[in-house]
């Protein structure tokens, strides 16, 4: 049982040793580096243009897969292509870290459609958080600027952003419920 002991402490002391040091993500370096996106994402990650998304609160895992996919080119948009070309991995932990521990804001939208959008929610809460907070790799759609929110759904309906759940998700719903679903999500924090 000793040695069982030993050669486990041993074979963990050599993992970690191998593995080197693992950084942590800085969010005092992440809000530094974000005076680059307030342009677009606003202050505290609160944009005022439904062209761009509410970075708030979004969960790191998630900005770390987009930024690398616009970084990679995977995900197509020029500006951001352009703006995470330079980002290093450790400027993308940190702006990640950086905007996941920022509080989470509401867009507003417009009430009507934002009732209607309550009702048909539910079938976007598995992927996306019991109350559309964001899970992991999947974005927060609570307190999104509407407006992007049905840009993004018809980008996944047209094919223009590739995802294969969110395109057989979109090819079965109409316009009206897209538009009711941005509605109601950018009412909610």
């Amino acid at each position: 049982m000793y040695i069982l002991k030993q050669t486990l402490c041993v074979s963990v002391l050599l993992v970690g040793f191998l593995m080197g040091p693992v950084s942590a993500a800085d969010k005092v370096a992440g809000e530094q580096k974000a005076a680059n996106c307030v342009g677009c994402h606003g202050s505290k990650g609160k944009s005022s243009s439904g062209q761009w998304p509410n970075l708030a609160a979004q969960p790191a895992a998630y900005l770390i897969n987009q930024l690398n996919a616009f970084k990679s080119g995977t995900r197509n948009n020029p500006v951001m292509q352009a703006m995470a070309a330079s980002l290093s991995d450790d400027d993308i932990k940190n702006l990640a870290a950086y905007y996941a521990s920022l509080s989470p804001v509401s867009a507003g939208g417009d009430v009507d459609p934002a009732k209607l959008g309550q009702n048909k929610a539910t079938m976007c809460l598995g992927c996306h958080g019991s109350s559309a907070e964001g899970n992991g790799q999947f974005p927060r759609l609570a307190g999104q600027q509407p407006d992007y929110l049905l840009a993004q759904l018809n980008a996944f309906k047209t094919g223009e952003r590739k995802s294969g759940p969110m395109q057989a998700f979109v090819g079965s719903i109409s316009e009206a419920d897209m538009k009711a679903l941005a509605a109601y999500f950018g009412t909610i924090k």
